[in-house]
């Protein structure tokens, strides 16, 4: 009896273990097809109705540009893989988080296509941004800017300048002028190759308010009139200083010259027609014909502020336009050429006086 019992209990068991392996060697390979599926890589190319800048951005070289938003969660993430097409399913994706328990990281990646699903998850938990280095220098003008993220493999120059003139983007700034010229602040940025224009110069626009903010709250609630004059001045002394203290005391004397409705007389207005505007090389030295050129931005021949700035404004000349030195100057003229001090006066007698010590001609 007890012979039978056991018997049995063991052919149950044999049952039980054939049932399980039976099972195992049907769910295994289920199991390996539902991975294998999900996690290759989507047929065909994404459709373009689908795809949004917001969500990826296609490159030529057939990858993709993903933001990785800060606080973003992977679930968001995951929809937003799933709708541009470069997963084939969100909660196979939330699977693989969940698995892989790394956090996915905040940045801009390069996925490279076609891409399984783990590794698009392993390529945005490295932290490893694909991201180029461009640093604009203060004083430089739109063509040059455009020049230099060029140079740098970011956008193309001619792109960067039709966003520049976008008048979508100037007028969501409130900027009174034609394009964005001295509304992109010269800093070091990091943008993906192929990044779009629209992005960088909003990005760099938005710099310009931040510094502006921290420079004085108040600012920000200039009309955009008045702002615009600031950064003007700002943009002038920018390309006229070069020792850092003496920035105040020529923006005070910009001002001046204003007040009395004197011509501003900068010799970076020239020279910002001579190059910007004509498209003529630099002049080592600005002759009687330069400065006599009949155009809206020679501060020689028309009094007031040229029609809109003439260079990026750095902190130094933006806080000298903003909170300029309280002087009766009404001149300045370079004094030392190795240290670009400037010698600065009350009268137009003591300016020439000035002059008559210094062999390099100054037309300020």
């Amino acid at each position: 009896m007890i012979k039978n019992k056991n018997k049995n209990i063991i052919t149950s068991i044999l049952r039980l273990l054939t049932v399980i392996i039976a099972l195992i060697l049907i769910l295994v390979p289920v199991t390996i097809g539902f991975v294998m599926y999900f996690n290759s890589p989507p047929r065909g190319d994404i459709r373009p109705s689908v795809l949004s800048q917001s969500d990826a951005i296609k490159l030529t070289d057939g990858g993709y540009l993903i933001d990785i938003r800060k606080g973003e969660s992977s679930q968001s993430v995951g929809m937003r893989l799933e709708r541009t097409g470069l997963i084939k399913n969100r909660y196979f994706w939330n699977i693989v988080c969940r698995l892989g328990k790394a956090q996915i990281k905040t940045g801009t990646y390069r996925i490279k296509m076609p891409a399984s699903q783990i590794a698009i998850y392993k390529t945005l938990v490295s932290g490893k941004e694909v991201l180029h280095k461009v640093t604009i220098p203060e004083g430089v003008t739109l063509k040059k800017m455009a020049k230099i993220i060029e140079e740098s493999g970011v956008c193309s120059a001619q792109d960067f300048l039709s966003a520049a003139c976008d008048m979508t983007i100037v007028h969501k700034y409130l900027i009174p002028n034609p394009s964005m010229e001295g509304y992109l602040f010269p800093d070091t940025y990091f943008f993906p190759a192929e990044y779009p224009a629209e992005k960088i110069v909003t990005a760099m626009a938005d710099n310009l308010y931040s510094n502006l903010k921290n420079i004085d709250p108040v600012i920000l609630s200039m009309t955009p009139k008045e702002l615009n004059e600031k950064i003007i001045i700002a943009s002038i002394v920018e390309r006229e200083y070069r020792v850092e203290k003496e920035a105040p005391v020529m923006a005070g004397v910009f001002y001046n010259r204003i007040k009395i409705k004197m011509a501003l007389q900068s010799c970076a207005t020239v020279e910002y027609i001579i190059t910007e505007i004509q498209n003529r090389p630099h002049p080592s030295v600005l002759l009687f014909s330069d400065i006599e050129i009949d155009h809206p931005y020679n501060t020689y021949v028309k009094p007031g502020l040229p029609p809109g700035p003439i260079s990026a404004p750095g902190l130094t000349a933006l806080k000298a336009a903003f909170f300029p030195s309280n002087t009766n100057y009404l001149y300045f003229r370079l004094e030392d050429v190795a240290s670009g001090r400037h010698y600065f006066s009350r009268t137009y007698d003591e300016h020439i006086k000035a002059g008559q010590l210094i062999t390099k001609p100054s037309w300020r």
